[in-house]
């Protein structure tokens, strides 16, 4: 036969064990809120193919990929590669992405929606390497008429 032990715990005692539980969890956000390294990079859309599925023309369902050189912040030097796709959601409006940027030291994930005509923020899903465990958000930017963009990467750890 198992038995089986309850504690009776006053209700003003388990008010204080939640609030003190509470305050340790959102401890580690806090600390990860101070450890936060942003990363700025340039794309250069050059080698964007879309492949229309469906319906003839823009539509839900077409398929845009990509492979591309990043610069550094002042689009200078090379800095790495990214490579991914978008699966068009809303015709002449939004796309939801997933895409790999290869810097030296790692990789980072995104996933997020494109916007056509405005700016866009994708959630960082990982990385690898220096990157590895990365949370957070990229700000993404359209220069130069969308032959170039800006990632405004912010990570936590």
């Amino acid at each position: 036969m198992q038995r089986v032990l309850v504690a009776v715990v006053p209700a003003c005692t388990l008010a204080v064990l939640v609030a003190a539980g509470a305050a340790t969890a959102a401890q580690p956000d806090r600390a990860r809120a101070r450890d936060t390294t942003s990363v700025t990079i340039v794309e250069h859309a050059a080698n964007d193919t879309t492949t229309d599925t469906g319906v003839p023309g823009d539509s839900a369902g077409d398929l845009l990929t990509f492979a591309n050189d990043v610069y550094d912040a002042s689009d200078t030097r090379k800095v790495g590669t990214d490579q991914g796709y978008c699966i068009r959601i809303v015709p002449a409006t939004s796309y939801e992405c997933t895409w790999t940027t290869f810097l030296a030291g790692g990789q980072l994930v995104v996933a997020g929606p494109f916007f056509d005509t405005r700016d866009s923020t994708l959630a960082i899903t990982g990385g690898t390497g220096r990157y590895r465990g990365a949370r957070g958000t990229m700000g993404l930017h359209a220069l130069e008429n969308g032959t170039k963009f800006r990632f405004a990467f912010k990570i936590a750890r």
